[in-house]
């Protein structure tokens, strides 16, 4: 009898190749019990009905995609008009305020304009002249002027000093006039009637005030003669 050439209690390292092998075997009793469960008669069974129709789905994903770009284009837009009225509520805010400065500045104008006047009625009123003949004249004349009323210097200065030689208290009490009891008076020899009729507002209702009754003499001489340089006599 050959003898054992293992020894008792001892195993061989497997290698690759005995690995393999192993791996091998086991696969192919693997397929063998695979074999087994197929039916005896080895054959598949197939059927005339036909398979359930699978059911279409229908992603809503687009139509919220397409949804949300109507949105966005939507809500664009309303910032657009938005941005618009915004841009044309500032444009006509800041043309209200312009033509407020505008108008503030022309009221300012006015307003410096109307207190340089009435500083220079005041100035005018304030104007002295010197209580004589020479004053009495240029201040009449300058009344005269503002009521369009003419008459020079030199055809006042003439009438008076033949009419009174420069006396505001003169008084005629001879002539006609003063046997009808209505005396010329002051320094062109004015009648109390025609005083009152030709009177100039602004100045004094004295008769003998020498520059209203100059002014008021004027006056009349202007009605009737056109000018005091027109008179060389009694009138």
């Amino acid at each position: 009898m050959p003898k054992n050439i293992f020894t008792p209690d001892r195993s061989l390292p497997l290698n690759r190749t005995h690995k393999i092998a192993i791996a091998g075997v086991g696969a192919l009793g693997a397929a063998a019990v695979a074999f087994t469960a197929v039916p005896a008669s080895g054959q598949t069974t197939t059927t005339s009905e036909a398979a359930p129709t699978a059911k279409v789905a229908y992603s809503t994903q687009q139509i919220q995609d397409v949804q949300a770009g109507v949105t966005g284009q939507l809500a664009s837009a309303s910032q657009k008009v938005a941005a618009i009225e915004a841009k044309q509520e500032a444009a006509a805010k800041k043309e209200t305020a312009a033509k407020k400065a505008a108008a503030k500045k022309a009221a300012a104008k006015r307003e410096a304009k109307q207190s340089t006047s009435r500083s220079a009625a005041r100035t005018e009123v304030k104007k002295s002249y010197p209580n004589n003949l020479d004053g009495w004249i240029r201040e009449a004349r300058a009344i005269m002027k503002k009521h369009g009323i003419p008459g020079s210097y030199e055809g006042i200065h003439r009438n008076i000093m033949r009419e009174s030689s420069g006396n505001p208290m003169a008084i005629n009490d001879w002539d006609i006039n003063a046997i009808n009891g209505i005396p010329s008076k002051g320094l062109l020899q004015v009648i109390p009637p025609t005083f009152e009729a030709y009177h100039v507002a602004g100045t004094s209702k004295n008769i003998y005030d020498p520059v209203a009754n100059i002014v008021a003499a004027c006056n009349y001489a202007a009605d009737k003669y056109g000018t005091m340089d027109n008179v060389d006599s009694a009138y």
